[in-house]
């Protein structure tokens, strides 16, 4: 009998028996108020006037009216490029012990993210709740003494003056609590490799040799260290390998374009948990399974914010304009599409962190990632969101018998008019002209928009079908492997020509 197992899986029902029901609404009130009360005294805090907007009737509509939204282009250049310096209270008291590197999908260098001790406390924490949400899911005892193979970026962070900087995923797993490092795999020799394959290649080599119970990582990148760990063994599914892996935590994308092709790597089932840890915080995480959405943490550290996500308040780069109207968690409605706005424990203040989210039950605090700002091909008026192109290409994967894990796509012009022009990663034999129709078809069906669009400025539609190993390649090339690396979906027409001659010079 798992003992040990039994004790934790006891003491995390109790805990959940005990604890009692966050209020989300009145939880945001509270995450705001710490926030303004801890940052009062900083630069930041004194130039918007925080103790003015504490002493407000109505605390969060004050906030709101009083500071303007932020991207990180402008954080940066304003105030954080003063805590690069060392400069102590800029937006957050004292300065911060990191610093979270963050190319993003679209950024042409990295982002600089401060990461402070109460966010490392807080991420620490949603992990703490996540584990504990483990008693929703059912699993038997002895699942909580196996242990957790989580393929993050490296650990080895670098020095730069009296910051360490890093991906979020180094970061965080550079400071797991002592407790948890006999859970941990790959263990901290082989995840301070810093060089993706060969840190790949090290735990193919080691599998064997682990009890892996749960997975955790970016779906792209895990599906690629499973297929690397059963070839390199030699079987044909990982359950082979680690016979008693139950359950997955997946993050950073959708896990649903990437459902297909994972579960071929499987012998059965497993439990899927969807999270949402961002270079800026850990979001939201799977409560229950009866849903695949996620529950905000309202009540670890960040306020959140939600902007109607309406064209008109998308400028070009993807930032939002200032008079775009901001919703609290009170105001929102189920079903629609918002921009996330947050504001943090790290000294984020009003910041669009890029993602779109729609609320899926409002009581609960429960939401699925609907895209990306910069995600919106909006060219011609199409209106196209990731969500809408990732329900296509899965009626797609339904209807051709085929696997299609990546994609990404550009508004780009032929002959004096627009098309869309799709690669689509695809595992499986599919005519690319019944697949581009079909698409087509599929996407008019589900957005008037997009077939107002076709009828009049967008003339065509054009797939190009291509390994899902040149998405990889792709990031390599782009010196974005493993980790919090995640595809760009959509491309400027510029950037689009770059993947075009990469592609022709690879294939």
């Amino acid at each position: 009998m798992a003992i040990l197992g039994s004790i934790i899986k006891a003491a995390i029902d109790v805990k959940e028996a005990l604890s009692s029901e966050i209020n989300p609404l009145e939880a945001q009130k509270n995450v705001l108020k710490e926030l303004l009360d801890k940052a009062k005294d900083t630069a930041f805090g004194k130039y918007y006037g925080f103790y003015d907007i504490l002493e407000a009737a109505d605390i969060q509509r004050a906030f709101a009216e009083r500071i303007p939204y932020f991207d990180y282009h402008k954080m940066e250049t304003q105030w954080w490029c003063q805590t690069q310096k060392g400069i102590k209270d800029v937006t957050w008291p004292g300065v911060p012990h990191y610093f979270a590197r963050s190319s993003g999908t679209t950024g042409k260098t990295s982002k600089k993210i401060p990461v402070t001790e109460e966010m490392i406390d807080a991420i620490q924490n949603a992990g703490i709740k996540q584990v504990a949400a483990m008693a929703n899911f059912d699993m038997p005892s002895d699942f909580f003494e196996k242990e957790i193979m989580m393929l993050g970026s490296s650990t080895k962070l670098d020095e730069n003056g009296q910051f360490l900087e890093g991906e979020i995923s180094g970061i965080s797993a550079s400071r797991i609590p002592f407790w948890f490092r006999g859970f941990y795999k790959p263990g901290e020799e082989i995840a301070l490799i810093d060089d993706w394959d060969e840190r790949v290649e090290s735990i193919a080599k080691h599998a064997k040799n682990w009890d892996i119970g749960a997975l955790s990582g970016i779906p792209s990148w895990i599906e690629l260290m499973l297929k690397r760990v059963i070839a390199y063994h030699e079987v044909e599914n990982i359950h082979q390998i680690w016979p008693n892996l139950q359950a997955y935590a997946t993050g950073g994308v959708a896990f649903a374009p990437y459902k297909k092709s994972f579960e071929e790597l499987l012998a059965h089932p497993i439990t899927i948990l969807d999270t949402y840890l961002a270079s800026e915080g850990f979001l939201a995480l799977q409560n229950r399974p009866e849903t695949t959405s996620m529950q905000l943490i309202t009540d670890n550290g960040i306020y959140f914010e939600f902007v109607p996500f309406k064209p008109e308040y998308i400028l070009d780069d993807g930032s939002l304009s200032q008079d775009a109207p901001a919703l609290t968690l009170e105001e929102v409605e189920e079903g629609k599409d918002y921009v996330l706005i947050i504001s943090t424990v790290s000294g984020a203040w009003r910041y669009l962190i890029g993602d779109t989210i729609k609320f899926t039950d409002k009581e609960r605090a429960e939401i699925i990632i609907t895209g990306r700002t910069k995600f919106f091909l909006n060219v011609v008026g199409s209106q196209l969101s990731v969500n809408k192109m990732e329900v296509a290409l899965m009626e797609m994967e339904e209807k051709f018998d085929i696997k299609i894990p990546e994609f990404t796509l550009a508004a780009v012009k032929k002959d004096g008019d627009y098309i869309h022009h799709w690669y689509l990663g695809v595992e499986g034999e599919v005519d690319s002209d019944h697949l581009s129709q079909s698409l087509d078809k599929a996407l008019m069906e589900a957005n008037k928009n997009y077939k107002v669009a076709r009828s009049k400025a967008l003339k065509d539609v054009l797939v190009t079908t291509v390994p899902p190993q040149v998405f990889h390649e792709w990031n390599g090339h782009q010196k974005k492997k493993g980790g919090q690396v995640k595809m760009e979906k959509v491309m400027s027409e510029e950037k689009f020509r770059k993947w075009e001659q990469f592609v022709r010079q690879i294939l």
